[in-house]
């Protein structure tokens, strides 16, 4: 049996703060993969929503809440939840499903109405949770990590706030490009030195936002996707969910110790390394295949971490490629090409989907200004809290 699904209808509802409920932007955003995709609901035999903590129990069971919404048909129905990397796994039990003959056309659904501000853990005394205990014990707030992080790399690979700022140029200038993005206007390396200081030492410019938005894909059998008319439709080759491998040496929030290398040796590669490494694998290719990848730029400092761990570069060779334009545009390996988190901001379920809304858009030629020319193997990158790794290689 092939490993290959077919991507065959993508939607998105535009991220900004529109104040309303996280169930439209998902209806809108499964709508639009349907009419993409040339299908009715109808058509579909299961749906996995990807779940959010911010929408009471609808949230919680985001499959059949968004079921509901479309209006029920007997779809079979899948709700799961990873943090950030939620969409990955539900791409990963939508593809599951259609490789074990379960269905034959799955909708993906991720979609949010995030708080303003930064994230914080759900309300309660939880103190066996380790995410409530790094904004107890430690007042570690999200954009503290990205802070300590950025910190590191110039500590140990010597990255400078210019580096930093020129991610943000870069994904900036994407994302004027991009419709769906929340922010389309340019900024230059003196507007971001300019902004307030958030954690230092990043800047308000060097940090995403939180955002609505709504996600979808349409995923199938190559089979159903020959009967339905598409002949050489873009495929998902691989979607991996890793876990870390003990001992954990870099301090990964939110938690908030290292384990001791000193009776066992580290692992041959960090977490983030390992999840692109066990993408790789599965698709049977190598980060030298790729004209592309979208990964999770929560800030500018970790975009350029997932250059190395993608294996782009080197380790501590990341600003170099970034300021050689290999990453821009026209470049060796175009990174964000969307506008990242950086244009978009974090609906949290939605995210990971909207990467490979992007990978199938710039594979089918269809991205408009943004398009990387002969676009044809593309990756995405994702962290969830808790150790959930997620990548996915689409190509066509």
């Amino acid at each position: 049996m092939t490993a290959d699904v077919a991507v065959l209808g993508v939607g998105l509802h535009p991220w900004g703060k529109w104040g309303r409920g996280f169930v439209e932007y998902g209806a809108v955003a499964a709508r639009a993969a349907l009419a993409d995709a040339g299908l009715e609901w109808r058509d579909i035999g299961s749906v996995v929503g990807a779940n959010t903590v911010r929408g009471g129990y609808p949230g919680q069971v985001a499959g059949a809440t968004f079921a509901k919404a479309l209006g029920w048909q007997g779809a079979r129905v899948t709700s799961v939840y990873a943090a950030c990397a939620s969409g990955a796994q539900a791409i990963a039990a939508a593809r599951a499903q259609i490789l074990a003959g379960l269905a034959e056309a799955v909708l993906v659904v991720g979609a949010d109405a995030a708080p303003k501000g930064f994230f914080r853990p759900a309300g309660g005394e939880r103190p066996e949770d380790p995410d409530w205990l790094r904004f107890r014990l430690l007042g570690a707030t999200n954009p503290a990590y990205f802070g300590l992080y950025a910190r590191r790399r110039m500590a140990v690979h010597g990255d400078t706030l210019e580096d930093f700022a020129l991610v943000k140029v870069k994904n900036a200038a994407s994302g004027a490009l991009n419709p769906h993005a929340r922010y389309r206007s340019r900024v230059t390396v003196e507007e971001v030195a300019a902004s307030a200081v958030v954690a230092d030492p990043l800047r308000l410019l060097d940090i995403c936002a939180t955002s609505d938005g709504g996600a979808a894909l349409v995923l199938s059998s190559l089979q159903f996707a020959h009967r339905h008319g598409a002949s050489e439709p873009v495929r998902i080759r691989a979607v991996s969910t890793v876990t870390p491998r003990y001992p954990s040496t870099v301090l990964d929030l939110p938690d908030i110790a290292t384990d001791s290398a000193a009776a066992v040796e580290s692992p041959e590669r960090s977490f983030r390394a390992s999840i692109a490494r066990a993408a790789y694998e599965e698709a049977g290719i190598g980060p030298e295949e790729l004209s592309l990848a979208e990964v999770y730029d929560l800030s500018t400092a970790l975009e350029l971490q997932w250059y190395e761990d993608l294996g782009l570069c080197g380790e501590g060779e990341a600003a170099k490629l970034l300021r050689e334009g290999a990453t821009a545009p026209g470049g060796r390996i175009p990174v964000n090409a969307s506008g990242g988190l950086a244009s978009f901001g974090e609906a949290v379920p939605a995210q990971a989907i909207a990467q490979v809304c992007e990978l199938t858009w710039q594979l089918r030629g269809e991205a408009g200004e943004r398009q990387i020319t002969g676009a044809r193997v593309g990756i995405t990158a994702n962290q969830g809290l808790f150790g959930h790794g997620s990548s996915v290689i689409a190509l066509r």
